[in-house]
């Protein structure tokens, strides 16, 4: 498994248990690969997260369904935004954890560790299952990703908080989601009870 990031000016394959650096103004987002099947020049398919049939993403995103945690460092009020994001899917479980020791005991989004632990993949609806060539479930996608419509992309009439509410929906698919993992967004407008932040941290980020 290797674990990618993706920003407007970093966007490459980081190596197990890698240190990165950024300025503290930094954006972006980290997912991970799997069933990558590279040649000697670092070409070639993976299962999921794939960019382009590269080893270097050289500035492709991943192709969902893949775990997304996400950073916006130094942002409004100057503190540090992060969150793990599933709304467009799941492939490999995640976590974000500070590595500061000022913790608010009071709150736990306030430089709390983001986790989701569960292992998605085992029990999710077949409609929403992403398989490899082989037929193995290697992801779980989102009802966004797997239908595209406006109701499930919170999109068109359905583009606010108060009119994309899964709970109104024929089939609750984020509640899936949320169930396993409630601190990680399971839709698009799922902000409120998803949203860490944090000031002058490093970050430990898990996959696995």
């Amino acid at each position: 498994m290797r674990c990618s990031s993706f920003s407007p000016a970093n966007k490459r394959t980081l190596n197990l248990q890698e240190t990165v650096t950024t300025a503290d103004n930094w954006a972006g987002r980290f997912w991970a690969r799997t069933g990558c099947r590279f040649d000697g020049n670092g070409i070639g398919p993976c299962d999921t997260g794939d960019c382009g049939n590269k080893l270097q993403c050289a500035g492709a995103g991943g192709v969902p369904p893949v775990s997304l945690a996400e950073f916006t460092l130094n942002g409004y009020g100057g503190v540090d935004y992060y969150d793990l994001s599933l709304v467009d899917g799941f492939n490999v479980p995640v976590q974000v954890i500070p590595l500061t020791k000022s913790v608010d005991p009071n709150n736990k989004y306030g430089c709390g560790s983001a986790t989701c632990t569960a292992y998605l993949n085992n029990n999710c609806p077949n409609e929403l299952r992403e398989t490899n060539s082989a037929g193995a479930t290697v992801g779980c996608k989102s009802a966004c990703l797997a239908f595209n419509t406006d109701q499930y992309c919170c999109r068109g009439n359905f583009g606010t908080p108060q009119t994309c509410t899964p709970s109104t929906w024929s089939q609750n698919y984020p509640a899936y989601f949320k169930n396993n993992c409630p601190g990680a967004y399971s839709y698009a407008y799922d902000d409120v009870s998803s949203t860490y932040t944090c000031q002058d941290s490093g970050y430990k980020i898990i996959f696995g």
